[in-house]
């Protein structure tokens, strides 16, 4: 019997994947490629952390059986082609992110619990969903991967999967779990963008 997910509502889950899927197309278009390649990178993107958090867990791969999951990565892999680089910097798509990391964190973790998973891999699975597809699009653009740069935003995805798995073993609703992780995730990665947090890097040899 397939177990029941508290469900994400249809029009946050697609703005998330697209939110998500956009800074994957804006990072082809910025190295000049095809759309071909603007396309994929923003299907990887959307879709990557889910994909992976859903083969490891053997929940049914959620985008393949959603008819507009790659209809959305599509539209916005054209939006980004037919519009000028220029108009999507600044920090608007960066806070949009943040909001995405921290919806699908705190999804993940929930879904992989729903499916059985301890506690401690459930949580791994939220930051997975929430940082695997922004890894994949780093690494495939030849840009330094956000596991490689000290500012808080892995971090943030694993306090949003922490509060959440704390909150449906504490019997708290769906609805107040989702409430309060997202928020924390939110605010940790918001802090971090407003006052440029990072963790600590190791000092080598000293």
């Amino acid at each position: 019997m397939t177990p029941t997910v508290p469900a994400l509502p249809a029009a946050l889950d697609l703005i998330g994947i697209a939110v998500f899927a956009l800074t994957g197309a804006l990072a082809a278009a910025q190295l000049r490629q095809t759309f071909v390649t603007v396309a994929f990178f923003a299907l990887i993107t959307g879709v990557g952390g889910g994909s992976l958090r859903d083969l490891l867990i053997g929940a049914p791969v959620f985008w393949v059986r959603d008819p507009l999951v790659a209809p959305v990565c599509i539209a916005v892999a054209l939006l980004a082609w037919f519009t000028p680089v220029r108009w999507w910097r600044g920090r608007l798509l960066e806070w949009a992110d943040a909001l995405g990391l921290s919806v699908y964190a705190v999804f993940g973790t929930i879904k992989a619990l729903h499916w059985g998973v301890p506690p401690v891999p459930a949580i791994l699975m939220g930051v997975i969903t929430g940082c695997i597809g922004g890894i994949v699009r780093d690494v495939l653009a030849g840009q330094p991967s956000i596991l490689m740069r000290p500012e808080l935003y892995v971090t943030a995805a694993a306090l949003a999967a922490v509060v959440a798995a704390g909150g449906i073993a504490l019997g708290l609703s769906a609805e107040l779990t989702w409430s309060i992780a997202v928020l924390a995730g939110f605010g940790l990665r918001g802090a971090a963008i407003h006052w440029s947090l990072g963790l600590p890097a190791h000092r080598g040899d000293e």
